[in-house]
């Protein structure tokens, strides 16, 4: 197997990358204007509005899992343009919760 260079960080690694690993698909950002559910469970809060302007790290909602509250968020500024889910309801893993608008 030939050696492969990767750099993390600033710092340069040698490694040998396997096969699978090189056929694997490239990644993708993920679609900034919609949000979905990481994992399945349960709508317990919804904590924003639609219209409503967000800043980053401020949570969208409460996503009841495995006996654990998720506070979803975003990285980044949004304008909440329509809430897909009611509360109380439940969610499969990759659903639709919302679209937003970046601002």
């Amino acid at each position: 197997m030939a050696k492969d260079t990767m750099i993390v960080d600033d710092a340069v690694y040698e490694t040998e990358l396997t096969d699978t690993y090189k056929r694997s698909k490239e990644y993708k950002l993920a679609d900034k204007n919609i949000v979905k559910a990481f994992i399945p469970g349960l709508i317990s809060k919804i904590l924003v509005k639609e219209n409503d302007i967000v800043k980053a790290g401020t949570p969208l909602l409460i996503l009841e899992a495995m006996k654990m509250l998720n506070e979803i968020d975003l990285n980044y500024d949004v304008k909440i343009v329509e809430i897909v889910v009611k509360e109380g309801a439940i969610v499969a893993n990759r659903q639709l919760l919302m679209k937003v608008e970046l601002i």
